[in-house]
């Protein structure tokens, strides 16, 4: 990645030995500490209480089975049958206690494989709707007697999600070829990162702002040299990124101090704030702004960063001016169409919340000012302000790096 890149044929060569060393020097400094941050920080796996609405009755994890709906009817409620191992037909609801859907389910894994439980659910919102011959997963729980019992977790949803998955990693690598897998295992890299480090980390109660730069950083240097190679290319692309992520940093901590936010809005982030008091809510929140602004500014400076070189290569001119207010011209356009993609992105995930407050009759001004949109604000500037500014970030280290084609002959 160093000076080595300095030629005169296959393409834009660096701005002497100085610039090249420069940032090179700086991207192993920063990933130095990097990997001393995460050393310190690393996880110690305690153990943790699993939270009330995710324990089972004996206290631990809950256990799931797959199971296959054999039939679905209109039948009395209360029957003793419900959630229980079945031996023989089911025994009758109670006459006049009103009307529950009741589903015949097989058990098709677990030490009660192949038996049969009932399920009942009164009709109404919220309640699942269940056919014969879908396959669901249902909770499975032993009492303090050995008794078991069988409840409905969720839809099984193993074998679509692996087939979208499939059609998603083939698609990718047969347009994009050699990259495209490696950006796949980019992918891979960076859910690894989140899943051994980042999660634990936090669940242990370190300081969010610090394990979220380095988790970030780390899952930059992987994906970005994964997927694009080890050049000075990608060099530029990764420095521009790091300092528009630290930047998002500043600015998420700024949002949240100055909006008030508490994050406690939001259900997920009251269930921690219950069940896991030691874990900093608001920390949790500024985390998950700098992660979510990962994947757009990772999109910005690598175009940015190849539009630069790309311009050095047929650069007419011989003049790094002209390359940087080209490259320019091209990154105000991916700035436009990327910041509403980004807000449009926030407000889809806000809608169900907007169409609530619509029903509910508020100002306008009280919804924008309400926590749970307030946020989603929030994560849409400062957003919106990282990408801006990694655009010139990003364009200049480039530009520093690549020496138009007209200088290098």
């Amino acid at each position: 990645m160093g000076h080595s890149h300095s030629h005169a044929h296959s393409g834009p060569a660096p701005l002497g030995p100085l610039a090249a060393r420069i940032v090179v020097g700086l991207l192993v400094a920063i990933g130095v500490v990097v990997a001393v941050g995460a050393a310190v920080m690393w996880p110690s796996h305690q153990k943790v209480d699993i939270p009330l609405p995710y324990q089972s009755s004996s206290g631990g994890a809950v256990s799931t089975e797959s199971g296959l709906v054999r039939s679905t009817e209109l039948a009395d409620c209360g029957s003793p049958s419900a959630g229980r191992v079945l031996i023989g037909a089911a025994a009758p609801g109670i006459p006049g206690a009103g009307s529950c859907v009741q589903s015949l389910i097989e058990i098709t894994s677990g030490p009660n494989a192949g038996a049969n439980t009932l399920l009942e659910f009164t009709p109404g919102p919220g309640q699942p709707n269940l056919v014969a011959g879908e396959h669901i997963r249902i909770i499975r729980a032993v009492d303090d007697a050995g008794a078991t019992s069988y409840g409905f977790y969720d839809y099984e949803r193993t074998w679509p999600l692996a087939l979208l998955a499939l059609a998603f990693a083939i698609v990718v690598v047969a347009v994009a070829r050699w990259r495209g897998l490696r950006a796949l295992i980019g992918i891979v890299v960076a859910f690894g990162v989140l899943v051994v480090f980042l999660l634990p980390a936090l669940r242990d109660g370190a300081p969010a702002v610090p394990v979220a730069l380095i988790a970030s950083a780390a899952i930059l240097y992987a994906v970005l040299y994964l997927a694009h190679g080890v050049s000075l290319r990608t060099s530029a692309a990764l420095l521009g990124t790091l300092m528009a992520l630290l930047l998002a940093a500043g600015l998420s901590w700024a949002a949240i101090e100055l909006a008030h936010l508490t994050g406690l809005s939001e259900d997920q982030n009251a269930e921690v704030a219950a069940y896991l008091g030691h874990v900093s809510i608001t920390g949790l929140l500024l985390a998950g702004f700098i992660i979510g602004s990962l994947g757009v500014l990772n999109d910005v400076t690598v175009t940015q960063a190849s539009a630069v070189f790309e311009l050095a290569e047929l650069s007419e001119t011989g003049s790094r001016r002209d390359i940087f207010t080209g490259a320019m011209r091209v990154g105000r356009d991916h700035i436009a169409s990327t910041v509403y993609t980004l807000v449009l992105a926030y407000a889809g995930s806000a809608l169900p919340l907007l169409l609530l407050f619509s029903v509910a009759n508020r100002s306008l001004g009280d919804v924008l000012t309400s926590e749970a949109v307030a946020i989603e604000i929030a994560r849409s500037a400062v957003g919106g302000i990282a990408l801006a500014l990694s655009v010139p970030l990003t364009t200049a280290i480039a530009a520093a790096l690549a020496t138009p084609a007209r200088t290098a002959r």
